[in-house]
């Protein structure tokens, strides 16, 4: 139960200090950044809704929400999908693009410093074959195996 709870806080405090960093010098939520990032990595810079929910790890009403601010500060567009009446993409315009890339550095150093920094080697190594491990389906290679 400690390893449990000593995780969950962990997590809790890395996301903290990064969403912090992001906030003060960019004025941009961690969430919103996620969003941002699946986009830019993905073909067209755009995802269906569906898709970009799966990703960030968002009920489809909590990125619906998160989307419309995104609109409203220009940093993305809704385009329909034309093979499906009903779909929506998530577009990523060249304003969210470039605030992306003044946010990525912050975050870069963010993740250096309240996380790799206090880690070695070793440590890297044994944390990403335990959470592939957590994180494997029964019956299938770990999605952090590669």
């Amino acid at each position: 139960m400690q390893a449990w709870r000593a995780f969950l806080r962990a997590h809790a405090v890395l996301t903290r200090n990064l969403e912090g960093d992001l906030l003060r010098e960019h004025e941009l939520p961690l969430p919103s950044y996620d969003v941002l990032v699946q986009l830019v990595e993905s073909p067209e810079r755009k995802l269906r809704m569906t898709e970009l929910a799966d990703a960030v790890m968002l009920s489809r009403s909590g990125l619906t929400r998160l989307v419309d601010r995104l609109e409203r500060e220009g940093l993305v567009v809704r385009e329909a999908c034309l093979t499906d009446g009903r779909g929506l993409y998530a577009v990523l315009t060249d304003a969210g693009y470039a605030r992306l890339r003044e946010a990525s550095g912050t975050h870069l150093r963010g993740i250096q410093r309240w996380f790799a920094a206090r880690l070695g080697s070793d440590d890297v190594a044994a944390l990403q074959r335990i959470l592939g491990r957590l994180l494997e389906e029964p019956g299938q290679p770990s999605v952090l195996s590669a």
